[in-house]
This record gives structure tokens, C-alpha cells and sequence, in this order.
């Protein structure tokens, strides 16, 4: 049975030191912080008393319950006031020598059935804990920022922590209301080791001028749901500190994907640090502000822009659920839409499917009966492809097999008069292999609607070589007209969306076949570490397994690296036919 711990020590009490000193004295426990001067004891004292302030502003915290959460917290300047606590947290930057000094004194000084933790993010607990004469005793217990709010902890064990330890700390994290997950002693430890990758990777998208910070921020929040953009993350949590967690990750596994991008290391040395400075892959208003402001870099709202060519009429060729969606989309922004099927029966099909989308969006009053009527009198259905002659912009949504839209796009080089637009709605092929089935590749473009599109805000802009500005400018226009949220890159494997997301899926799928963590554990350390809608696995499993190894293979053969290759766990599951919730089983068993 867990011992019960009731007095515990914080060493360094900055922004985070302060909020993990701030959930242990609002849960009860007697808590003795310690700075290395009266001003910095001051400055902790400052940083709980404006979070707790800001809690009693919002009604989540009694002035009383404040006064009493204070009379828990002593400050004080040495460690030895620390001598009677049942356990001491190190919570400082992130310099080895400095926590393996700061344990080598504490060894001293707590009493010897005394637990040491470590807060590090990225730093070994191993080689901390050996500055130690108990390395035993040694524990990592990795809050997240901010820690009065963040539900995750990592508890991270080394080879020889005592299984009572991690035991102790497990059960003290569950009275704090936090959810414990306990993890081997490696770099990154699971939350750190999947999220900075991505990050990392999304830096080297913006250093290559692929996208813009602002397109790969937004096609992840509104691609994935995802509460911060990449860029914004990475500002937040600190460049240096991200420099820093992204070359202990590297020194140890080796993995290229961790290899901080070189752009990185420059904006570290130029103190170019993030929002605490004021300036980082964004600029703020000022110093420790949340609140970005225009600079050199932000895309120019007025100005001289190529002329758009106008749209009336939009064709879209499919009668899946995708093409269904967009049909619907350009209706009710007031497009006169032709849609093409295959037959007379999937023709009805799409104008039932259409007619019963938009009464269900009358029923939930998100349209009126006069809107749905006016949108479905824009709507026009087909089986002949050649009644695509007069449209100004035809929109591809079939299967994604290479050469049926190949095929497609040759009919429409022949049917559709100059001048209009052929676009795709792939989200992996090559759109340029599409352009050159063409006489008129300058007219091809990606159009990369999210599912279902009548809610999902994204929409990619795919540019080839080939695709002229003007006619980016314009699917551009047409996507904003129709309420959506543009973003524009090149003809890249993945685009932006799935060129972030689906690596960090495989990483996720490597950890678990490493037995590193389990399915749920590495779940929750992303969807309560990270506050991602979803973990990785149930997204895998919802996506399906097919699906992400299709994309994850042609990942790696477009880019060749070798941290794309598909984990052969998601390999031998897909041929064993176990391909998510569409199946009933994936990663997990949804057949019961």
C-alpha cells in the first residue's frame, strides 16, 4: 500500500516550479518552497499569488480557500529547510550539472526514506539520480505547463528506482487529481518524444518555404483540431528549451527526425527565444505578451494581387460522401453546381444524400427552409461527363487510384472550355501527375477538402510547378467564398496536414511495438499532456489502419527518409485485417 506523503519540497520556484508548489498547498499538502535568494522567493511568491488571484477572479477558487492555500507555502532560501519533507521536487532549467548539484546537496539533507523527483523534460533521471548516494529514491515526476491545469504527469522510473517509489508518486499524483503514467528513463520520455518531432518537423517545413507559420498553424488546428499551431507551440514553450529537449533526444536515439532544423539553433543564438522575449517564429507585443502583432513575415491583406478569374458555375465529378459534401458547400455559398455520377441511380442518390444534409441543417437551425430550397435549386445532377463543357471550375472527388483521375482529367482537357479550372481533391497523389495527363497543366490545381467538408473550416490550395498564380488565386477566392479557411503549399507528399500528422502516428506505433508504453497510456499522454483531441492510437483506429499505411508509404517514397518507413506493427495488423473500428478491431478490440 502507498505510503501517504504529506509534506514536499519545490526547488526552483519559476512559472513552473511555482504552479506545481501551487497544486500541492490547493490539495492539502505542507509545502516548503525554496529560491536561491529572498528576490526570487519573492518572484514564486508573485507567480502562485497571480495564478490563485486569476482562479478566485474566474469563481474557481474562494478568497478563503486562497488565504489557506498560502498558510500551507513556506518560502525559504536553503535547502535545509527542506530536511523534514517526504519528498523534494527539483523543478529548475534545464542544465544537468545544475540538477545533479542541486540532488548531491539534497542527498545531505532529506531524511533518508526521503523520495527525490526531478521535473525534467527531456534530461536523464539515470544520470541525475547518480549524484546521489540513493539513486534508488529517485524519481522523475514531469508536470505539464501549466501545472494547475494540466491533468497529465509522467512518472518516469529509472533501473533501479524502487518499485515503492514509483508507487508513492503515482498515488500522491492521483490526490492532486492528475492522471499518473508511469515510463521508462529514455529522452522525450512519451509525450515530449512524440510532440517534438512533429514540431521539429514543422519548423523545417516553414525553413524550406514550403508553407508559410501561418498556413502550417492553421491547417493543423483546423485540420486536426489541434489547440495550438505548431509554430505558436514552440513560441510558447521556448526555442531554447525546444532546442534544447530536440539535441537530447537526438544525441540519444540518433533519430535524423530529431536532429534540431539548423534554423532553430540560429534564432536561439539571435535570442529569438519565443514569447518571453517577445520575438520568435512570431513577433508580440512585448515580452511574456500573448498577443501577436504584424512584422515583416505576416502576409500582406491589400496590395497588388494577380486578378482572379471569375466562377459561376462549379462542376464535381463523384457521389461519395466527399463529393457529396462540396456539392453542398458551393450551394449554399451560392454557386450554381452540375454534379457528375456514374448512372441515373447514383444521381438520385447524391440528391437524396443532399436533399436529407441540408434538412438536417434546417431541423438544427443552422439553415433556414428558404437557404436549403435555394441551395438545392443551384444544384443540377448528371451522368454524362460532357455536360461539364460550360463550367468554370470542375472539381475532382473519386477514388483515390491514379489512374482513374488521370483518365479523368484527360476527358476534362477535352471537354472544358479554356480557361477553366481543373482541380483534385486527393489528398496523396501527385498533382502534377494529374496536370500532365493535360494539354493545359497552368489550369491544374489541388483542392484538398477535409471530411466532412460541410463542417471541416481547411482546405489545401496544391500548387505544381506548373499551376499558375492566378489560378491558385482564384480556387483560392472560391474556398473563402464558400466559408473556408484556405492554405496554401506545394505538390508534396502529404501536403501539410497529413506530412505532419501521419509521422507522429508511426512514432506513436514505434514506441508501442518498443513496449516502451502501452496503447493507453501513450493516448493519454497525448490527449491530456498535449490537449490533443485525440491520441494517436484512436486516431489510427478511426482513420483506419489501411488508410494511414497507405499514406505513411507514400511518405517514404517521396521523401526517403528513414523515420517515415512504416513501423511493421502497422504493417502485419493491416495484413492480418485488423484495420480499426471499421473492422471492429485495430489497435484496440471494439467488438464487445
Amino acid at each position: 500500500m502507498a505510503r501517504e506523503l504529506t509534506t514536499v519540497g519545490v526547488v526552483g520556484l519559476g512559472t513552473m516550479g511555482a504552479g506545481i508548489a501551487e497544486v500541492f498547498a490547493r490539495h492539502g499538502l505542507t509545502v516548503v518552497g525554496v529560491e536561491r535568494d529572498e528576490e526570487a522567493a519573492e518572484r514564486g511568491r508573485g507567480h502562485i499569488q497571480h495564478s490563485t488571484d486569476r482562479a478566485v477572479k474566474r469563481g474557481k477558487l474562494s478568497v478563503e480557500d486562497q488565504q489557506a492555500l498560502f498558510d500551507r507555502v513556506t518560502f525559504a532560501t536553503t535547502m535545509e529547510a527542506l530536511a523534514d519533507c517526504d519528498l523534494v521536487i527539483e523543478a529548475v532549467v534545464e542544465r544537468l550539472e545544475l540538477k545533479r548539484e542541486i540532488f548531491a546537496a539534497l542527498d545531505k539533507i532529506v531524511r533518508e526514506d526521503a523520495i527525490l523527483a526531478t521535473n525534467t523534460s527531456s534530461l536523464s533521471v539515470t544520470e541525475i539520480s547518480v549524484a546521489t548516494q540513493r539513486p534508488r529514491r529517485v524519481v522523475g515526476m514531469h508536470f505539464f505547463n501549466p501545472a494547475p491545469v494540466q491533468e497529465f504527469v509522467e512518472v518516469i522510473k529509472t533501473v533501479v528506482t524502487e518499485p515503492d517509489v514509483v508507487d508513492d508518486v503515482q498515488a500522491l499524483a492521483r490526490r492532486l487529481d492528475k492522471v499518473p503514467v508511469v515510463a521508462a528513463d529514455r529522452a522525450g520520455f512519451i509525450a515530449n518524444a512524440l510532440l517534438f518531432g512533429y514540431l521539429n518537423h514543422a519548423v523545417s517545413m516553414v525553413e524550406s518555404r514550403y508553407a508559410t507559420r501561418e498556413d502550417v498553424d492553421a491547417a493543423m488546428r483546423l485540420g486536426c483540431g489541434y489547440p495550438m499551431g505548431p509554430l505558436a507551440l514552440l513560441d510558447l514553450i521556448g526555442l531554447d528549451t525546444a532546442y534544447e529537449i530536440l539535441d537530447t533526444m537526438y544525441k540519444q536515439g540518433r533519430n535524423r527526425l530529431h536532429a534540431p532544423a539548423p534554423i532553430l539553433k540560429q534564432m536561439v543564438t539571435a535570442g529569438l527565444l519565443g514569447r518571453k522575449t517577445g520575438r520568435g517564429f512570431y513577433t508580440y507585443e512585448s515580452a511574456d505578451s500573448p498577443v501577436v502583432v504584424d512584422d515583416e513575415n505576416t502576409p500582406a491583406v491589400d496590395g497588388d494581387e494577380i486578378a482572379v478569374r471569375p466562377v459561376k458555375q462549379v462542376g464535381v465529378v463523384g457521389s461519395g460522401t466527399m463529393a457529396v459534401g462540396i456539392v453542398e458547400v458551393l450551394a449554399k455559398a451560392g454557386y450554381d453546381v452540375l454534379y457528375v455520377a456514374r448512372g441515373t441511380e447514383k444521381v438520385d442518390r447524391v440528391r437524396g444524400v443532399l436533399e436529407r444534409s441540408l434538412e438536417k441543417g434546417v431541423q438544427r437551425g443552422k439553415l433556414s427552409s428558404e437557404e436549403r430550397d435555394a441551395a438545392l435549386r443551384r444544384v443540377t445532377g448528371t451522368a454524362k461527363l460532357d455536360d461539364l463543357s460550360p463550367v468554370d471550375l470542375v472539381i475532382e472527388a473519386v477514388v483515390e487510384e491514379l489512374s482513374v483521375k488521370q483518365a479523368l482529367f484527360e476527358s476534362f482537357d477535352e471537354i472544358c472550355k479554356p480557361g477553366a479550372i481543373l482541380a483534385t481533391t486527393t489528398s496523396s497523389l501527385p498533382v502534377i501527375d494529374l496536370a500532365v495527363a493535360t494539354k493545359r497543366p497552368a489550369d491544374v490545381v489541388g483542392l484538398h477538402f477535409f471530411n466532412p467538408a460541410p463542417v471541416m473550416q481547411l482546405v489545401e490550395i496544391v500548387s505544381t510547378v506548373s499551376t499558375s498564380a492566378e489560378v491558385a488565386d482564384t480556387v483560392a477566392a472560391v474556398a473563402v467564398a464558400a466559408g473556408k479557411h484556405p492554405v496554401r503549399c506545394g505538390d508534396r507528399a502529404g501536403f501539410i496536414v497529413n506530412a505532419l500528422l501521419f509521422p507522429y502516428l508511426n512514432d506513436a506505433v514505434r514506441m508501442l511495438e518498443a513496449h516502451y508504453a502501452g496503447v493507453d497510456d501513450i493516448d493519454a499522454a497525448m490527449k491530456l499532456g498535449c490537449r490533443l483531441p485525440m491520441g494517436p492510437f484512436a486516431l489510427l483506429d478511426v482513420v483506419g489502419l489501411d488508410v494511414s499505411l497507405a499514406i505513411q508509404r507514400t511518405l517514404y517514397l517521396e521523401f526517403r527518409e528513414p523515420g517515415f518507413a512504416p513501423a511493421p506493427l502497422l504493417e502485419h495488423l493491416v495484413t492480418a485485417g485488423y484495420l480499426g473500428r471499421k473492422t471492429a478491431r485495430g489497435f484496440r478490440d471494439y467488438s464487445s
